[in-house]
């Protein structure tokens, strides 16, 4: 018999503006809304989750959301054993481009093989 593990949602803090719901850059104003949670300074992620590594958890990068993450700070966790990304060696930055890294996707981790 075999047993399967549900995802469940659970609230966080929302990283990109930390919990305030206002746009943490002001870029149009220093009352807009945060575009990642809505204005209510939490969001919705699917549990088990790790730290977004190229965002290093912040929800932003360069001022803008996060493409990895997209703006929470953290990203679904791989499933089975992993190890880190022999392209980014774990940042989840390709250095070449300053982009995430192609390889592991921005996560700094990938599955063995």
């Amino acid at each position: 018999m075999s047993t399967v593990t549900k995802e469940e949602k659970v609230k966080i803090v929302c990283a990109f503006c930390n919990g305030r719901g206002i746009d943490p850059f002001d870029l149009l104003s220093e009352k807009s809304t945060c575009h990642v949670c809505g204005g209510k300074g939490k969001v919705d992620v699917s549990t088990p989750f790790m730290k977004c590594a190229y965002c290093k958890g912040t929800g932003n990068y360069k001022s803008y959301s996060c493409n990895v993450c997209r703006g929470k700070g953290v990203v679904p966790k791989l499933k089975g054993r992993t190890k880190v990304c022999p392209e980014c060696y774990g940042s989840g930055e390709d250095i070449s481009s300053d982009m995430e890294c192609l390889t592991c996707h921005g996560k700094g981790v990938m599955l063995t093989t």
